[in-house]
């Protein structure tokens, strides 16, 4: 009988890194953001499913050893960082160019301004070129699972990390969502788009001048 426990300190660190990624500010949170507050709840949940589901991407190509190669190529790796930085400040740039949120009641909830495969496809995207989710899942990968750990439980360890993500997420567009929470955001108006794309644009380019 496999003797699960014994990876159990392993599995501690994985989810305690995670539980950290996931309160620390990035990509991921700024597009559940913008979704919850400019489309509504719908919008956003769906989303935060994509953002979910795009961590399969990560954990697929650490499992083959795609992870372990991106972080000994500084060619792949590059390949990986500006295709993250690029689609970064693209979404930053749509935030900036934007007329504004408008957040009356009718608005909000008409889901007709973005479909719900629009979505679904924004979040996955948000998360699959996210070069944090990257460098973190190849930390993770190459440092704390030890390479000895089996399949099965590696596995795990990604099908945990999708679910807690979507389930983070979900809750985010939850309470982002509430009226009063959607109506301090309105009071910002322009400035709220703005704010968000100058942040999604600065990490973009953070990320395509680091080393």
């Amino acid at each position: 009988m496999f003797e699960y426990s014994m990876y159990l300190n392993e599995f501690l660190i994985f989810a305690f890194a995670l539980l950290l990624a996931l309160l620390s500010p990035g990509p991921d949170f700024a597009m559940i953001l913008k979704q919850s507050i400019t489309y509504g709840k719908r919008s956003s949940v769906i989303a935060s499913f994509g953002v979910g589901l795009g961590i399969s991407v990560h954990i697929i190509y650490t499992l083959l050893g795609i992870g372990f190669i991106i972080s000994q190529s500084i060619l792949l790796f590059s390949i990986v960082k500006y295709l993250g930085a690029a689609y970064l400040i693209y979404i930053g740039y749509q935030s900036l160019k934007s007329a504004g949120l408008k957040l009356k009641k009718q608005q909000v909830q008409n889901y007709s301004d973005i479909s719900d495969k629009k979505s679904f496809v924004l979040g996955f995207l948000c998360n699959a070129l996210n070069p944090k989710a990257t460098l973190f899942f190849i930390s993770m990968f190459t440092v704390v699972i030890s390479p000895s750990t089996p399949i099965a439980v590696q596995i795990f360890y990604g099908i945990f990390a999708m679910l807690a993500t979507t389930l983070w997420f979900v809750c985010l567009s939850l309470i982002l969502s509430k009226n009063k929470v959607r109506k301090f955001f309105n009071s910002f108006g322009k400035m709220f788009d703005r704010t968000v794309g100058a942040v999604l644009i600065s990490m973009g380019i953070s990320v395509a001048l680091s080393k």
